[in-house]
């Protein structure tokens, strides 16, 4: 399992990458190995203020239906075009191409309440 030391991580397997006051956010390896199969992702808050842990999507997999949570308070700035029409990008990539969206960052405070990489992998027994 890949766990980028340079990625804030959540309890609820969302991942989190800081580009100035943007976080571009997606879920696990550990996530999309346990989803299995990704068919679908839906989110629709673009252009909405999301707190933190609130739902902002969900994800379709095979067999399974699971929420995403946000890791931060912001206002979903863009969601990864790609996904519409590759939603097993996720799978394939989920640290790179398979980010789900974009979160302008209204508290910078609450990254220090995030996981590092070393406390996500001991989370989820890596």
């Amino acid at each position: 399992m890949t766990l980028p030391t340079t990625l804030h991580y959540t309890k609820d397997h969302e991942w989190i990458r800081v580009e100035g006051d943007v976080a571009v956010v997606g879920i696990t390896d550990h996530a999309q190995r346990e989803l299995g199969d990704i068919v679908y992702v839906d989110i629709d808050t673009v252009d909405k203020e999301v707190a933190q842990h609130d739902v902002f999507g969900t994800v379709e997999a095979v067999k399974t239906v699971s929420d995403l949570f946000s890791p931060i308070t912001g206002t979903v700035l863009e969601v990864n075009p790609k996904l519409a029409d590759a939603p097993e990008t996720v799978n394939s990539d989920p640290y790179g191409d398979g980010w789900m969206v974009k979160i302008a960052i209204a508290n910078p405070a609450e990254l220090e309440g995030l996981l590092s990489a070393e406390a996500y992998g001991e989370l989820v027994g890596a």
